[in-house]
């Protein structure tokens, strides 16, 4: 029985708690955050010590995991000092703000031998693993172009409720780190090759109490010569899907999170819809998806058995990388060449 901690009971914590407690081979034995009324209503919920900081939960005698559901600049923070601690971390998405914190930290928990995952939930939907099936299978053949878009909703208010969002030394952006990061996961996770070149543009259209953009477009080249083109804002009326589309050499890819359909040029049609597991999220948001309780399963059962988790800090680093030329580019107004 794995004893898990949970740091930063904010919004996200439901995901994380809520799939520990319907895991079989894992218990919830501490929870952590910096508000007191936040870490106390957890603690009390689910009937396990509360922590007001997380060097007094991250201790390798009460945990043997620990999941950092914090704000973005403190992702790699909490994370290396519980590898350095020899506790294995389950981290919520982005790993870091920047690219080499995050390989950092990945170098060292393959130093200690200690499973390091990152949160990207929505590869475990139906509707990612069809599409991803079928080209890994051969049946869609190369992806010749790529396209995906966001537009989702985002008021002042949204960002006058936190401390930390729409900042770039907090959150690290806007729109594209913290919304279309999913999107861009996927269709970098299906096209399977190494970005090269990235030309953005970013910008602030719509809001006065931050700094990040709320606006991003771009052009990302690959090595095996595909192209994405992508767009992300949240100055729209509401959230609308997120769509990514595929054009391949056998066929057409089109899906939101919530449904797939793939035509191939022999006239095949195959399609599928996201499912869930049955399982009550309290405070959970759609536009999370409810897949978290997959991932978590599979990270649990890569610690047990010795292996790298499926979605493991090294795998994390494809995005990671991508994210950051996303927006060296947009503040530059270069080219990036990777």
């Amino acid at each position: 029985m794995l004893k898990v901690g949970i740091v930063g009971c904010g919004n996200i914590f439901t995901m994380h708690a809520t799939s520990c407690d319907h895991l079989k081979n894992a218990t919830l034995v501490g929870v952590c955050d910096i508000k007191k009324d936040r870490a106390d209503a957890a603690a009390k919920k689910y009937n396990v010590p509360a922590y007001y900081d997380y060097k007094e939960l991250i201790d390798p005698e009460k945990i043997d995991v620990v999941h950092v559901c914090v704000p973005h600049y403190l992702h790699p923070v909490i994370s290396r000092y519980a590898l350095e601690h020899g506790v294995h971390v389950l981290c919520e998405k982005p790993m870091s703000i920047d690219y080499e914190d995050g390989e950092a930290n990945v170098r060292l928990a393959e130093e200690r031998d200690l499973r390091y995952g990152i949160i990207f939930q929505c590869r475990y939907n139906e509707t990612s693993k069809l599409i991803r099936e079928n080209l890994k299978n051969g049946k869609l053949g190369k992806i010749i172009s790529a396209r995906c878009t966001l537009t989702w909703s985002r008021s002042d208010d949204y960002y006058s409720q936190s401390d930390w969002k729409g900042t770039w030394d907090k959150e690290g952006g806007g729109v594209i780190i913290d919304q279309a990061i999913h999107s861009l996961d996927l269709a970098n996770w299906f096209i399977d090759s190494e970005p090269v070149e990235v030309q953005a543009h970013i910008a602030n259209r719509n809001h006065s109490i931050m700094k990040v953009e709320d606006t991003c477009e771009g052009l990302v080249r690959y090595k095996n010569g595909t192209m994405l083109s992508f767009w992300a804002m949240n100055n729209y009326g509401c959230d609308e899907p997120i769509e990514i589309r595929l054009y391949c050499e056998n066929g057409k890819a089109v899906m939101s999170y919530d449904d797939a359909r793939i035509e191939l040029n022999d006239g095949t049609v195959l399609t599928t819809q996201t499912q869930t597991d049955g399982i009550e999220y309290e405070g959970g948001k759609d536009y999370w998806g409810f897949q978290h309780i997959r991932e978590i399963a599979d990270f649990y059962a890569a610690v047990e058995e010795g292996r790298e988790p499926t979605i493991s800090g090294r795998e994390a680093l494809k995005i990671q990388k991508l994210i950051c030329a996303i927006y060296e580019s947009g503040k530059s107004g270069k080219t990036v060449t990777l």
